[in-house]
């Protein structure tokens, strides 16, 4: 195979057929003294983990962020003249690196030091003070003083949205949020704009990112190595509606956050703490504790037989949830044809929030003016969806008047003085505490289509399937495709993870492929893996698809040991449909539990108006 390169400025040749990888061709190089084996082609960051050896880095995100333009990788290779960037540094035959020189340690302080004379240090209130990356880094090459004067740019803070605050003094332009957004996600919302010192990363034309073509995921504050991208954070809020004595505050939990909320506390990835996690809230202050699952069985009673009605022509086909709002506002941007494929189910988050204000209120003769529904969810995009108009009550009232992450809940359990592992396990309230093992494995790519084949079978054939785990949905492939039969047609099934892979779905059906029914999540894994679950600090970050794999077996864990698995036999969902609305798809259900979207431009406003200009 002839592999192309080029010449940098190091005098080192750099291999850019990233097929030579795959070759199988291995070179003999020597680290640190030590003789070890490498893939042609592969670069001396991963080379070096290998054997393990950590060399430092910043913008550096395997298979995802390679600029090199943090220099902090930087080593002593034996025939440079300079110091090159290990992370874009391709390992070759007889290669000499050292990685631990006097040379070394004193060029990355001093790297590492330049960073901090333009970032913004206000360490001990920063959101990212525990999981900051730059503060791990310059502790590692052990800066301990700084003697350089800071000159960062006064820039303005940016917290226009809903969903996500931006600091740019804070940003060390390292790009990482620009390749997750695009290579990743498939969005490409982020881009650089200026040079050198005045560079800023952001949407194109200085647009914030609800004017963007953002699809609100927090995949790129999830990537962020700094405090420059974090969540809009409402604790604050909160906290002042739980003090107010004219105000009853109910919370909802998404069924995510059992198995992600103990990270925030040390405890190993995929610990159960679903009765800590009540009993938590409780302590915090809310006045009534529900669980989204509840809301997640019902979104498959009426998604269900809303499937069942397309099936026979009352609708387009396929199906596609509508479950995930970074999905949905992806679709929104980039595939407005689809729109009508979306089931007009609202999310469970806002079907709970919806009933609370409605039938709960009802039902304990309680004022909904006076009633604050707050949502602990795994994802930013939840934030964006509770301030959506779509989901505005005719009286005015928002379905849901708050959205907290996992992290943001982990706050404000340390600021009440919680030691979570401590607490005795507590119970949700009823009726909308009640869930199914359906419910729990919505937060696992795959979970919505399994739980509504489970149901969509019964309804249809008169009896359960014969196994109700359906395991051909599961796992962490990026699409994956399946079959069910159907009254008496084969039903052609498909599921996708990641709005990249959403796009590759959606490019297959409208080059010709036939699919009934599509369960897409905007996030890597699904919920499980959304924009504000639990940030990876330095040294885990590779971990990312572990974590996910872990999580998601925690959920089927939890499924496995429910008494009820199927979203049709939740006593109270049944009795929700007896007492108030009828039955799935009543003119009362459809008042409350679905909604309309909102086809938007690809491009920000400025941009559009821009090219009109020109043209």
């Amino acid at each position: 195979m002839q592999q192309e390169t080029t010449t940098t400025e190091t005098g080192i040749k750099r291999v850019t057929d990233k097929e030579a990888q795959a070759s199988g061709h291995k070179v003999k190089l020597i680290i640190d003294g030590r003789e070890v084996t490498a893939p042609e082609g592969a670069n001396l960051v991963d080379t070096a983990r290998e054997h393990g050896i950590d060399i430092p880095t910043l913008c550096y995100l395997k298979g995802v962020s390679e600029p090199g333009c943090c220099r902090v990788c930087l080593v002593e290779v034996e025939g440079a003249r300079t110091l090159p960037a290990a992370c874009v540094t391709p390992v070759r035959e007889g290669m000499v690196v050292r990685t631990n020189t006097s040379r070394v340690r004193r060029t990355r302080r001093r790297v590492v030091e330049l960073l901090l004379t333009e970032h913004h240090a206000d360490c001990p209130v920063c959101p990212r003070a525990e999981t900051c990356e730059l503060r791990a880094v310059a502790a590692r090459v052990g800066l301990n003083r700084l003697r350089l004067p800071n000159r960062r740019r006064r820039r303005q803070l940016l917290e226009e949205n809903p969903f996500m605050v931006r600091d740019p003094e804070k940003c060390i332009k390292c790009r990482r949020c620009v390749e997750v957004c695009r290579k990743i996600q498939g969005v490409d919302a982020l881009g650089a704009a200026g040079r050198g010192f005045d560079t800023v990363i952001g949407p194109a034309f200085g647009d914030n990112s609800v004017e963007a073509a953002c699809i609100s995921c927090g995949q790129c504050l999830m990537s962020c190595p700094t405090g420059a991208l974090t969540e809009r954070e409402y604790i604050h809020e909160v906290w002042k509606a739980i003090d107010d004595p004219d105000r009853q505050v109910v919370v909802q939990t998404a069924p995510a956050i059992q198995v992600t909320l103990g990270e925030e506390f040390g405890m190993p990835v995929g610990t159960v703490v679903t009765g800590k996690m009540v009993s938590a809230l409780r302590r915090i202050g809310f006045d009534t504790v529900f669980s989204t699952e509840f809301a997640a069985d019902l979104t498959i009673m009426e998604e269900a037989h809303e499937l069942l009605e397309r099936l026979e022509g009352k609708g387009d086909l396929p199906l596609i949830s509508s479950c995930s709002p970074g999905w949905v506002k992806f679709c929104e941007h980039y595939y407005p044809e689809f729109l009508d494929n979306l089931s007009t189910c609202k999310s469970p988050q806002e079907m709970l929030g919806a009933l609370v204000k409605s039938y709960y209120a009802e039902k304990e003769g309680l004022d909904p003016a006076r009633l604050v529904t707050v949502a602990v969810m795994p994802c930013t995009a939840k934030k964006f969806e509770a301030a959506r108009p779509e989901l505005v009550s005719r009286e005015g009232r928002r379905d849901v008047d708050f959205v907290l992450t996992t992290r943001e809940v982990a706050r404000m359990i340390r600021q009440a003085g919680i030691d979570l592992e401590t607490l005795e396990d507590g119970e949700f309230d009823r009726p909308l505490g009640i869930a199914t093992g359906a419910g729990v494995i919505f937060a696992a790519t795959g979970g919505v289509m399994e739980a509504a084949i489970r149901t969509a079978y019964a309804l249809t054939e008169g009896e359960e399937m014969a196994r109700v785990d359906f395991k051909a949905v599961r796992g962490l492939n990026g699409v994956r495709l399946a079959e069910v039969h159907l009254r008496g047609r084969t039903l052609k099934l498909a599921v996708a993870h990641g709005t990249r892979n959403a796009r590759r779905l959606l490019e297959q059906i409208k080059a010709g492929a036939e699919y009934h029914f599509l369960e897409i999540m905007g996030c890597p894994g699904g919920c499980i893996g959304g924009g504000g679950q639990p940030i990876l600090g330095a040294g885990r970050r590779e971990l990312a698809q572990e974590y996910r794999r872990k999580r998601a077996e925690a959920l089927y864990s939890i499924d496995l040991k429910r008494e009820l698995r199927r979203a049709h036999e939740n006593p109270a969902v049944r009795k929700l449909y007896e007492e108030y609305l009828g039955h799935p798809l009543s003119d009362k259900a459809k008042e409350l539990l679905h909604t309309t979207y909102t086809p938007r431009g690809r491009y920000p406003r400025r941009r559009t108006e821009e090219a009109a200009r020109l043209h």
